[in-house]
């Protein structure tokens, strides 16, 4: 077995080695001679190129390097996917394929169901520090979502007319009316109750309604199937009438507003001042259940592919830094926001050490491969 120093000089002496061979110096023992380099294997040379590399990466992520690295990185990219439009660079259908398996994975995985736990906690508990309704939304911004709303009485109506159809719901809406006709009565007759001889005029009235209400009531019941009486008919088309004429009113508007005017002066606080825990957290489980089998069902599957085509037909022809722009994100703040996150994650895999054990992870194959070997031995 032969040991081999990588350079012999005078101030590091030769070793001596156990050889044969050729007569001469060689012969004697002593390798190699004064100021003559050893040639190097092609693993050892490759193994040195390796941790020069690794040792290169290391030092470009750390420090001030790290910044200008991820800065001109980021910069460099966005340069590239300029001369790109969207839809060279990702194809819909493989977008579509990953689009519908989240939908049907993640709004039932145990992190949705976390998240769902943490803002259950939240809205019970409120805010850390008081503020108002008004103070996060601006009464400009509720008249124009209360203009928005009134103005869609047309289609208000359209959906009322539909609930026609159900015998329960022309049941209670007869009971409802009956109820408010009942109620209105009743205080007409306790203010005609101080007036002398208003009185007995009001029993008759208020007895001969009740009459009426009374049998439509029971007519009402004895119509619960398949078919829907004319009296349901009537009451929720009455009361429909009721809705539509209220949010066609002027005065709703201003009463939507004093309403909010109110409650905007109302402090944000935890719903457990309203409810308990138990109660909100069904409420938020029979929520999520409804929303886990919806994004799993066929139909929102189709939904979702209808959804990626149409934002293909609308954005692929646009670039990367073309759709931040129309997603008004400023490309400088980006590759600045990016800069920020950067070095605590680096700093992070640096101190456990997977940073270093990533790179070369990554460079090792290359520098064991024959090519290199075979390059390295002709040098």
């Amino acid at each position: 077995m032969e040991v081999v120093p990588e350079i012999h000089t005078p101030s590091a002496p030769a070793r001596r080695v156990e050889t044969s061979g050729s007569p001469g110096w060689r012969q004697r023992g002593w390798w190699p001679p004064y100021g003559v380099p050893v040639p190097r294997r092609p693993d050892d040379r490759a193994r040195q190129l390796l941790d020069a590399q690794v040792r290169y990466h290391l030092d470009r992520l750390a420090g001030d390097e790290l910044a200008s690295t991820v800065a001109r990185l980021a910069d460099e990219l966005l340069t590239a996917a300029d001369r790109h439009p969207l839809e060279e660079l990702v194809e819909r259908d493989t977008v579509k394929e990953i689009v519908v398996r989240a939908m049907q994975t993640v709004p039932g995985s145990a992190a949705v169901g976390g998240i769902l736990e943490l803002a259950t906690t939240v809205l019970l508990d409120g805010p850390a520090e008081s503020f108002t309704v008004g103070d996060a939304v601006e009464r400009e911004r509720v008249e124009v979502v209360v203009d928005r709303v009134l103005a869609l009485s047309p289609l208000v109506e359209r959906m009322l007319e539909r609930l026609v159809a159900s015998p329960l719901v022309g049941t209670a809406a007869s009971r409802f009316t009956g109820r408010i006709v009942g109620e209105v009565l009743q205080a007409n007759r306790a203010v005609a109750d101080k007036v002398p001889g208003l009185g007995a005029l009001m029993s008759f009235g208020t007895s001969a309604a009740s009459k009426v209400v009374g049998a439509a009531d029971k007519q009402f019941e004895g119509l619960i199937g398949d078919t829907v009486g004319r009296g349901g008919t009537f009451a929720v088309r009455r009361l429909n009438k009721i809705v539509v004429e209220t949010l066609r009113d002027p005065t709703t508007r201003e009463a939507v507003l004093q309403v909010w005017d109110l409650l905007a002066e109302e402090e944000v606080v935890g719903l457990e001042r309203y409810t308990k825990r138990e109660e909100l957290t069904g409420l938020v489980d029979a929520g999520h259940e409804v929303v886990v089998a919806a994004a799993a069902s066929a139909p929102v599957a189709h939904l979702v592919e209808v959804v990626v085509d149409a934002f293909f037909d609308r954005f692929g022809g646009y670039s990367g830094p073309e759709l931040l722009a129309e997603l008004a994100l400023d490309r400088a703040d980006l590759v600045d926001d990016l800069v920020r996150l950067a070095p605590p994650v680096v700093a992070a895999l640096r101190e456990s050490g997977d940073l270093e054990r990533l790179l070369r992870a990554e460079l090792e194959p290359f520098y064991a491969s024959a090519e290199v070997k075979a390059l390295l031995g002709g040098a």
